[in-house]
């Protein structure tokens, strides 16, 4: 309980996430309904998709990778920035990390997108401008390495991943949703550019 009273905004939306994606695996029919679908959006419809879609996962590790992160970092970061400011970012970065993809498969009627990957980037990032210092696992490296530098190579290698990579997971999510983080905290916390310089600089 103590979650839901001093972090309700993530104790929901992690709630929310979890029930939902359980609810999709055992009922395949709400993919289709949920699933952010860039040819119909950039048509007008099921424009709630870019929200929906962060909703369910693909599978069991889909949804634990991206719950795990959820929890070791948007309870924190509720903390320290307050409930709207919270939710807003969340959200706000749900819809504009798809944006880029359904701008790039508008006219790709095959292709679909699910999974929280945008926001939890975005939590993760606007996470690593309060605490650039705090230790994170890339994998596969084995050992923890400083925030900062994750997120280098994260970008980088997020980049790269969309021009290139047939995996099926979409890097463009992954990388604007984290652009998206670091700019909306930015908007929304006057003063955490100078914290930020303060802490690596100083």
């Amino acid at each position: 309980m103590d979650f839901l009273n001093q972090t309700p905004v993530a104790s929901i939306i992690f709630l929310i996430t979890i029930g939902t994606s359980i609810y999709a695996f055992n009922n395949p029919s709400i993919y289709g309904k949920l699933m952010l679908h860039p040819y119909s959006v950039a048509r007008g419809h099921k424009t709630y998709t870019l929200i929906t879609s962060g909703l369910i996962h693909a599978d069991w590790m889909h949804l634990i990778f991206n719950m795990m992160t959820f929890y070791f970092f948007a309870f924190r970061l509720e903390a320290m920035i307050g409930h709207w400011q919270f939710g807003l970012l969340y959200l706000a970065s749900l819809v504009l990390a798809d944006i880029p993809s359904v701008l790039k498969h508008k006219e790709h009627f095959w292709y679909n997108s699910l999974g929280a990957s945008g926001a939890i980037s975005a939590v993760l990032f606007s996470y690593i401008l309060f605490d650039p210092f705090t230790k994170l696992m890339l994998f596969p490296l084995p050992i923890p390495i400083p925030a900062l530098l994750f997120a280098v190579l994260y970008l980088v290698y997020c980049y790269y991943a969309s021009k290139k990579s047939r995996d099926n997971i979409n890097h463009d999510a992954h990388l604007f949703g984290a652009i998206s983080g670091i700019l909306i905290t930015v908007i929304l916390i006057p003063g955490i550019v100078n914290h930020f310089v303060s802490l690596v600089f100083g």
